[in-house]
């Protein structure tokens, strides 16, 4: 396999294993743990054998065109660093997956949760391979998404939803940032492509949108690595089943933010902007998060504050901006992936074992568990900073960085002391972790009887924790190659000389280990008091909550100011709402004309017909109608509203544009029948002010106020279309469609040839719209009901027996006669005869008026006849729709004919035609835009049969003996629909 094709399995291989686990039973344990570590093992692999192009200072890449046109490619693209953190987020995948597989209990929805799990690690591998900055931003939003997910998996624990919600408003909000950042520098480099970024680091510094650009991008990478203010977030993420934890804060998520510091380090850093605001944030999260770390009570908790703690001495080593700090902070992130993933995976061990994480009620494990107690003691150890472990040479590095000069201030002076601090804070939290559980007498009371863990559920245990052994003993032999291409590949030829040996002598960074060593040890002597009276939380910080702050801020903005916004400007009308858009509308229009003017061009008038007058004073006056008669028969109005929409389809007709008006007239059919089925699904009016037939003064001086918006906005198009019209026509895109629509798409059908070949990633976006849009509207109305009454109780009771008596066959209860009529008849003859026009104009539509959304909209019509014979429960039996499926599979047909493209080497959704010679046929034009108007057709009609399900049901009552007063029955084609 090629290396761009490794890249590509690297990325893709997750998210398919996602899709598979996502359809295996909830009991299928086994199979998809199988499957996730097979996917994880084989990423891990195809990443292994990349080392060798990589580690001389290779480059891959593979890059997939897109938009070209916008520098918008998929491109995936490895350097040595990038290489680094995809065997990190691969490799710890597969052994979490293989920790979860005897986690996990029988009862939990498995192949769910690693479904969740795999997604989030595709996600993240699109983050670290991603060679266009845009894509970079995609996969980063993926994994707040997946994350969300995967916190919220336990959902009915309140504690779950709660974290997860937190967790996605703040990286989420944080991501906006990040992508307007990434726009700002886009924008400066004039490219997307992370290698022109890259090599663009002095143009990008001395821009004027420098610092905004350098404080959106560290917005969206501070939210992501929990760095201060946006630290609260993470603990709350705890409510997540320990193998997430394990994973999303040694290899993941939280180093997503880290990852991108570093990855745009060359363009970014080097200022005193980067110095403060970076170092700034890194130190207050490194000294908040130790201290939190001591008083916590739940060993996740404990974990989770030191994860942040070292997430700020990452984040505090990249601020200083020396290319030093910079190798320490690479050698840090990946000691801090081996022993925190060993951590978690030992604290989620004692809990499965136990029965509890709670630190006060856990005592003297050693005698229960002694393998897991020594795996866990020598990965606190390696967390505090220990010699001969991986922790001690990253934080001997952080010292020396700590200690040395970068900017004359007093921020820059107090690093070393801080440093020194905050290191013997972590002495302090690892000593708990040891002591606290393994250590003292044997604990009572628990709901389990401790004991050690089944071999394999140790395994990833022992693997990293051998890690730590072997970094921390024999670096030179281990780490360092692997380092050494990490650093290479940022720092380029800026990379200075480094020392991994053990021993550097009797020097001043030795003195301060020592120092913060003896520290921790005598601060956690000194605290024993104090913790054994059990309470939750720092002193000092224990008010200052940031999840009170988080939470008071929703409240703020969601209600306070939400509740304000909506008193002013919210309404429970409609005319409210559309006179403040067109208002608008209008004032936008009105300022270039004040400016510039309006005046009327000196092309010829054509011959006037007065005909065309006549046609639309009938539509005007039927507008204006429908108008009026909207306040008294919604009915009448909608039929008024009908006739102004065929004129404008014979219009169309008139202005030889028979596209439009098949669409157009189509369109009209389908619409009115669907608006008629939702008038009862309407509120009642709101009472005003002289409603009745004699309107009092304040309704008149409101229909007055609309009346005039209405011709001020039809008074504007008109002016703004004479003008437009009085003159020559420029030379415009429309030429080239006219042009080139035969040659490059083999069609002459202009219009359609647009639609599914020139502008096809429009219309691809437009069907995924539709689509949301008929899924949005289901889930809505199936779960309500009419508030209006057509029937009394006892006819209520006799239309639910016959729900409970009637045949599949039977449309009781769905129309307005339970008996077929001749009317009802015709309309079912008439079902084939409309499949056979759809299937003609679908057929016809890429050379002659027609294609896949107008034979959509006709096979939309043949199904609504059917409903109107026979009820959609009919449907159900007869013509066995199943309008999900429909609008899935034409999204697919759409995106794998786009994607088809790539496979010859050109850019999504080109289109491929040419003649083929069929026998007894002939010559036959042939277009891959024809499967892509395939997809258009199904969407098209699977939407419009979801609404019509949703639209077209009764209201049935339950009996009275089984149904609340307020309870109304679910019909039973929606239900099964909706399963």
């Amino acid at each position: 396999m090629s290396s761009g094709m490794s890249l590509l399995a690297i990325v893709i291989l997750p998210f398919l294993g996602s899709l598979v686990a996502a359809v295996l039973r909830q009991d299928a344990r086994n199979g998809a743990a199988v499957l996730a570590g097979t996917i994880a093992l084989c990423a891990t692999v195809l990443t292994a054998f990349q080392f060798p192009a990589v580690h001389q200072g290779g480059v891959l890449r593979i890059g997939i065109e897109w938009l070209p046109t916008l520098g918008l490619d998929f491109t995936l693209r490895m350097d040595g660093f990038t290489w680094l953190f995809s065997m990190l987020v691969a490799g710890i995948g597969f052994l979490v997956t293989l920790y979860a597989r005897y986690y996990m209990s029988p009862a939990d929805p498995v192949p769910r949760f690693f479904s969740f799990l795999l997604a989030f690690m595709g996600a993240m591998l699109g983050i670290v391979l991603s060679g266009n900055l845009i894509q970079l931003v995609f996969f980063w939003e993926l994994t707040s998404l997946f994350s969300f997910l995967l916190i919220g998996y336990w959902h009915h624990n309140a504690s779950a939803r709660d974290g997860a919600r937190m967790a996605l408003t703040v990286t989420a909000a944080g991501g906006l940032c990040l992508f307007a950042g990434i726009l700002l520098i886009g924008h400066i480099v004039g490219s997307y492509d992370l290698d022109q970024v890259l090599a663009s680091g002095d143009k990008v510094r001395t821009s004027g949108l420098y610092l905004p650009a350098l404080i959106l991008v560290l917005l969206g990478a501070l939210t992501k690595s929990a760095q201060f203010p946006f630290h609260f977030w993470l603990p709350h993420a705890m409510a997540a089943p320990t193998p997430v934890s394990a994973y999303l804060h040694s290899a993941t998520m939280v180093k997503a933010g880290v990852f991108l510091l570093i990855l745009l380090w060359p363009v970014l850093s080097g200022t005193e902007a980067w110095f403060y605001i970076v170092v700034s944030a890194g130190l207050c999260t490194l000294v908040i998060g130790a201290y939190a770390a001591i008083f916590q009570q739940d060993l996740k908790g404990l974990l989770a504050y030191s994860t942040i703690s070292h997430l700020g001495l990452i984040t505090l080593l990249l601020g200083l901006g020396s290319p030093l700090a910079t190798v320490a902070a690479i050698f840090h992130t990946m000691n801090h992936a081996t022993f925190k993933a060993s951590l978690f995976m030992a604290a989620g061990i004692i809990d499965h074992e136990s029965g509890t994480r709670d630190i006060r009620r856990l005592s003297g494990l050693f005698r229960y568990m002694p393998i897991t107690a020594t795996l866990a003691m020598v990965a606190a150890a390696a967390m505090a900073g220990v010699p001969l472990l991986n922790g001690f040479l990253s934080k001997e590095m952080f010292f020396a960085e700590a200690a040395a000069f970068h900017v004359d201030s007093i921020l820059d002076h107090s690093l070393p002391y801080f440093a020194m601090l905050a290191s013997a804070f972590s002495v302090a939290y690892s000593l708990r972790f040891i002591h606290g559980v393994f250590f003292g007498p044997p604990a009572t009371g628990l709901p389990r009887t401790p004991h050690e863990p089944p071999h394999w559920m140790r395994f990833p245990v022992e693997f990293l924790v051998l890690a730590c052994l072997l970094v921390g003993i024999l670096p030179a032999m281990t780490i360092k190659p692997l380092l050494a291409t990490a650093v290479r590949a940022v720092l380029g030829p800026d990379t200075p000389y480094y020392s991994l040996a053990v021993w550097h002598g009797f020097n001043e960074v030795l003195v301060m280990s020592l120092i913060a060593l003896s520290g921790g040890v005598l601060l956690y002597w000194l605290l024993q008091g104090y913790l054994a009276k059990g309470i939750d939380g720092p002193p000092i910080m224990r008010r200052l909550k940031g999840q009170r702050i988080f939470e008071r801020v929703l409240v703020t903005l969601s209600w306070k100011w939400a509740r304000s916004a909506e008193r002013i400007f919210g309404t429970q009308r409609l005319q409210p709402q559309l006179r403040l858009l067109v208002s608008f509308a209008v004032l936008a229009t009105l300022w270039p004309l004040y400016r510039h003017g309006l005046e009327a061009g000196f092309q010829p008038a054509s011959n006037f017909d007065p005909v065309f007058l006549l046609l639309w004073i009938v539509g005007g006056l039927c507008a204006v109608g429908a108008a009026y008669q909207a306040k008294y028969h919604r009915l009448a109005a909608m039929v008024l509203m009908g006739g102004a929409g065929l004129v404008t389809c014979i219009t169309f007709v008139w202005f030889s544009a028979p596209d439009l008006a098949i669409t157009q007239l189509l369109v009209e059919i389908v619409t009115s029948v669907l608006i008629l089925l939702g008038l009862r699904w309407l509120p009642k009016r709101i009472a005003t002010v002289g409603d009745g037939l004699s309107m009092g003064v304040h309704d008149r001086m409101r229909r007055a106020r609309d009346l005039m918006l209405a011709v001020a906005a039809g008074t504007g198009m008109t002016l703004i279309v004479y003008a437009m019209l009085t003159r020559p026509l420029p030379d415009t895109i429309s030429r080239y469609f006219v042009e080139n629509a035969y040659s490059e798409a083999g069609g002459r059908n202009i219009v359609n040839v647009i639609l599914v070949d020139f502008r096809g990633f429009d219309t691809f976006g437009e069907i995924v719209v539709l689509a949301i849009v008929a899924i949005t509207v289901f889930s809505l109305l199936r779960r309500f009901r009419p508030a209006q009454e057509s029937v009394g109780a006892p006819e209520q009771q006799r239309v639910q027996d016959a729900y409970d008596e009637a045949k599949p066959d039977r449309a009781i209860g769905d129309t307005l006669s339970d008996y077929i009529t001749i009317p009802a008849l015709i309309m079912q003859w008439l079902f084939p005869v409309i499949i056979v026009v759809a299937i003609f104009l679908f057929l016809r539509g890429h050379d002659l008026p027609g294609g896949g959304f107008a034979a959509g909209v006709t096979m939309s019509i043949a199904l609504i006849l059917q409903y109107m014979a026979g009820g959609t429960r009919w449907i159900e039996a007869r013509v066995r729709i199943r309008p999900m499926s429909w609008t899935g599979l034409g999204l697919l047909c759409a995106a794998f004919t786009g994607m088809g493209a790539w496979l010859f080497g050109y850019p999504f959704l080109t289109s491929h035609f040419r003649y083929l010679d069929l026998p007894l046929i002939g010559k036959v034009p042939a277009a891959t835009a024809l499967l892509f108007d395939l997809g258009v057709f199904a969407v098209v009609v699977g939407a419009t049969v979801l609404i019509l399900i949703a639209l077209a049901h009764q209201s049935v009552r339950a009996p009275r003996s089984t149904r609340s007063p307020t309870t109304l029955t679910e019909p039973p084609v929606v239900a099964k629909e909706n399963a």
